[in-house]
């Protein structure tokens, strides 16, 4: 009895096997591939490069160091961290970001971390905690006019 159970547990696994296989076998042929797209899309990567320099992307940016003055959740405490630091330079570039739930106040745009340095520790008497950040700076223009 014990044989019998055997056997037709193994038949059914290779009636199994065997009913399965040709199926495996017919799904070889080769095929064709069509791509189906809207003709705006050819259009918009054409576009790309204008596209890019429209929204601001551009190749002015460079690696560098900006002093964080403030860093916090009250929109007001930030603006008036920069209106603070404007009054004591304004002509240094300030910039206000928003990363929920949070604030950020970064003043200048320094090529060398010992340039933002100087500015931190004229800054200490004036803000609690200031911090130097590397990121991405916009250096300032080079005056091409040599009169």
């Amino acid at each position: 009895m014990k044989n019998a159970a055997s056997y037709i547990a193994k038949l059914g696994l290779l009636g199994c096997c065997i009913f399965f296989a040709p199926s495996f076998s017919s799904a070889q042929t080769r095929g064709k591939v069509e791509v189906v797209k809207d003709p705006l899309i050819d259009t918009l990567i054409a576009r790309r490069p204008y596209l890019n320099k429209t929204i601001g992307v551009n190749d002015a940016t460079s690696s560098g160091f900006r002093v964080q003055i403030y860093f916090g959740s009250n929109r007001q405490s930030a603006y008036n961290a920069q209106a603070k630091f404007l009054d004591e330079y304004p002509g240094m570039p300030t910039y206000v970001s928003y990363i929920e739930p949070n604030f950020k106040v970064q003043v200048g745009d320094f090529r060398t971390r010992l340039e933002a340095q100087k500015l931190q520790s004229d800054l200490s008497s004036m803000f609690s905690s200031i911090f130097i950040i590397p990121t991405k700076i916009n250096p300032p223009k080079s005056d091409s006019s040599n009169d």
